[in-house]
């Protein structure tokens, strides 16, 4: 038995003259590669790249989702379903006010991603926006992985320091090898 899918959807932006799909198939693939890999974690878990968040399913937090989630507790398929495809039009709502412009479905995908795993206000004032809302595309997609100077970005934990009180960033190779593949993706349909 193969597990349930996430249906996409279309909806209608007015703001910016165009169509939208909002949970695509390729983003929800995407998610699960980076998320959890080939089958969804159906018991919650302390995530130790997020401090210890509970997480489940393709990486549902509390950053998007309502519903509790307990370390420990076992969801279900189609509860895990369900929750994602209300968290991830959730995060493309939030998103869509950023753009000034329409984004081509990659782009719009690979910003979803982004603030799925760093939330959408992050997203939202990044370099990668700024980009794309001038209708700097490839720039944009670049920037979700590297600054304008070549610079790894959005691939970093960060700690406090106790002796210091200072941040302490910590670059996480999978972080950045996720941000390449948005890069990559990002790009998939400005060609």
């Amino acid at each position: 038995m193969t597990a349930p899918k996430i249906q996409p959807k279309v909806i209608w932006v007015a703001a910016l003259g165009g169509f939208i799909t909002l949970l695509a198939p390729s983003l929800v693939e995407h998610l699960q590669k980076w998320e959890s890999g080939k089958a969804r974690v159906l018991v919650v878990y302390p995530d130790k790249l997020a401090n210890n968040i509970p997480t489940v399913c393709n990486g549902l937090t509390r950053h998007v989702t309502r519903t509790p989630i307990i370390v420990g507790e076992r969801w279900s398929e189609e509860k895990c379903v369900v929750e994602e495809a209300n968290a991830i039009e959730r995060v493309q709502r939030d998103l869509i006010p950023c753009f000034k412009i329409l984004p081509p479905p990659s782009v719009f995908d690979m910003a979803t991603s982004h603030a799925w795993n760093l939330g959408a206000p992050s997203t939202c004032g990044s370099g990668a926006m700024a980009a794309w809302n001038r209708g700097e595309w490839v720039r944009g997609c670049q920037r979700i992985s590297r600054g304008d100077d070549g610079t790894l970005v959005w691939s970093f934990t960060s700690t406090i320091d106790p002796k210091t009180g200072k941040k302490v960033y910590t670059l996480v190779q999978g972080l950045a090898n996720r941000r390449a593949d948005e890069t990559v993706k990002c790009g998939r349909d400005l060609t």
